[in-house]
């Protein structure tokens, strides 16, 4: 067994070259995932109230752009950015950028099933009833659909940011130094300890993921006593 290598080389498991060079390694694949997330919620959240709209000129763009990203791998999505982008914009964009506007964009349109998803599960009432306060659809909607509905989907939304904590693996195929492409570049170098370094891999991603899945159980059970109380 070869561990001395994995110890020799958790640095750079951890953050890349940093800070002599370039960020990379899991420092990397966290910051994709929250830089993808943050800008996936604010697009999802607007294609789904988009797709919760009753005027066909906001519903099908949205459906539309919902179901061919939903149905379309992430690789491609990925490769869509990287390889378009220099024939759309005149110029190549950074393969970082490239990745985490991929993940932005294909994860947005999971946000957007579980805005609609959440708006959709309260009582038609809830609606109703804040029109009939004097509110119009849009202040309606603003503070007392979406704060019930949002609190609602804090856990679907943490599940999501697990799902593209692993994901952004796939930055590896266009050249991100992220953590899976941090490991090939070790054991391409060493070529003497693979199982050791993807083990190391492999436990990383399960410890970032594990800490995620807690917050979300934990989430669950605060928001299952939160109603239980109102009730």
């Amino acid at each position: 067994m070869h561990w001395d290598i994995v110890w020799n080389n958790f640095g750079y498991f951890l953050v890349g070259a940093y800070p002599e060079g370039p960020l990379g390694g899991l420092a990397m694949s966290i910051l994709l995932a929250l830089g993808g997330i943050f800008g996936a919620f604010w697009l999802g959240l607007i294609i789904g109230l988009m797709r919760l709209s009753k005027k066909p000129w906001l519903k099908y763009p949205s459906l539309v752009y919902i179901e061919i990203v939903r149905g379309t791998p992430l690789l491609m999505v990925i490769f869509w950015f990287y390889f378009l982008a220099p024939i759309l914009l005149g110029h190549t964009l950074p393969e970082a950028s490239s990745a985490l506007i991929s993940f932005i964009v294909f994860t947005s349109a999971y946000i957007a099933e579980i805005v609609r998803a959440g708006v959709q599960s309260l009582p038609k009432g809830q609606m109703e009833a804040a029109r009939g306060t004097g509110l119009n659809h849009f202040q309606a909607m603003r503070y007392i659909i979406l704060p019930q509905a949002l609190r609602n989907m804090i856990p679907s939304f943490v599940d999501q940011f697990v799902s593209l904590t692993k994901d952004t693996s796939l930055a590896y195929i266009i050249g991100v130094n992220e953590l899976t492409r941090a490991a090939t570049q070790v054991n391409n170098r060493t070529l003497v300890a693979p199982t050791e370094i993807f083990l190391t891999i492999a436990i990383l991603y399960f410890i970032v993921c594990y800490v995620l899945t807690s917050i979300s159980r934990r989430l669950e059970k605060h928001l299952a006593r939160y109603q239980a109380r109102g009730r």
